[in-house]
């Protein structure tokens, strides 16, 4: 009899992930003997997490905040996205030595081809230069964008994210109107209804929004932020959040188990706890 094989998650807080639920069906789904939990890990203690994967033999590692750049100096070894970005969100085995992966960009570009958006010669505007638009840039660099412009508050910031990717500049908000891909890479709009938003819950001004365009918002509760909606009554196309969560959650399972996990399993089971929340949400407001 096999013993069954462990993956976690390390983070603080992390309550609200919904890396448990979303990986735990796809274990389920693919019938294979793992389990996956998550352990609050203090703040500058994530090199301590991956001793304790390697004395416990855990079998994989996701990494959410604040740890990413602490576990990159970590482990034995790094892919070339956690290289660039100094981030790592995904541990696993070679053999008995730990590799550090960044997949959240490459699941953002996973996430676009799954609905059949293609990246290569696109011209893209990303607004923000925190974590989540540098892995953004660095993967939309790598998959073959045209053009990508950096639109952030902080210009010295943008101009920090742009050296991830040969064909990045600091943009400026008018760029937008120009571009054939939008992303909000903020956490504007995060846990705001759009009907509860105002301006100050949009990540830029959406008078430039075109129809030809495609705008994505990274922000996945609620499904549907102001920023999708008022794109949406301009005529572009939109992209919510949950489809990065997802497939860079598809690219760790794969790295551990060597398959790949069915994504609109994952999806579902996203979903499903999506509204559960919604539900206990209305339920605690009466």
């Amino acid at each position: 009899m096999t013993q069954r094989r462990l993956a976690a998650l390390i983070g603080t807080p992390i309550e609200h992930s919904l890396s448990p639920t979303i990986h735990q069906a796809a274990f389920d789904a693919a019938g294979v003997d793992w389990a996956y939990a998550a352990f609050d890990v203090a703040a500058g203690r994530g090199a301590e997490a991956v001793a304790a994967m390697r004395v416990l033999g855990i079998a994989g590692l996701s990494v959410t905040m604040p740890h990413k750049h602490d576990v990159a100096t970590a482990v034995d070894r790094l892919d070339p996205a956690a290289l660039a970005l100094r981030s790592v969100n995904t541990v696993s085995w070679d053999g008995d030595r730990l590799v550090g992966s960044s997949t959240d960009g490459a699941g953002f570009v996973a996430a676009l081809a799954d609905d059949g958006i293609e990246v290569a010669g696109a011209s893209v505007a990303i607004i923000g230069a925190g974590g989540a638009a540098r892995s953004v840039i660095d993967a939309v660099g790598r998959a073959g964008a045209g053009s990508i412009r950096v639109i952030n508050r902080s210009t010295e910031r943008a101009a920090s994210a742009c050296d991830l990717a040969a064909m990045a500049r600091v943009g400026r908000p008018d760029d937008i109107a120009a571009a054939d891909l939008v992303v909000n890479a903020t956490s504007v709009g995060m846990g705001i209804e759009p009907a509860d938003a105002t301006s100050a819950d949009l990540p830029c001004p959406v008078e430039g929004l075109q129809p030809s365009q495609i705008v994505v918002d990274l922000v996945y509760h609620p499904l549907r932020t102001a920023w999708l909606v008022a794109a949406e009554q301009a005529g572009a196309r939109i992209v919510d959040g949950l489809g990065m969560l997802i497939h860079q959650a598809a690219l760790q399972q794969s790295m551990w188990l060597g398959t790949v996990p069915d994504v609109a399993v994952m999806r579902r089971a996203a979903l499903d706890a999506l509204a559960a929340r919604s539900r206990r949400a209305d339920d605690t407001g009466r």
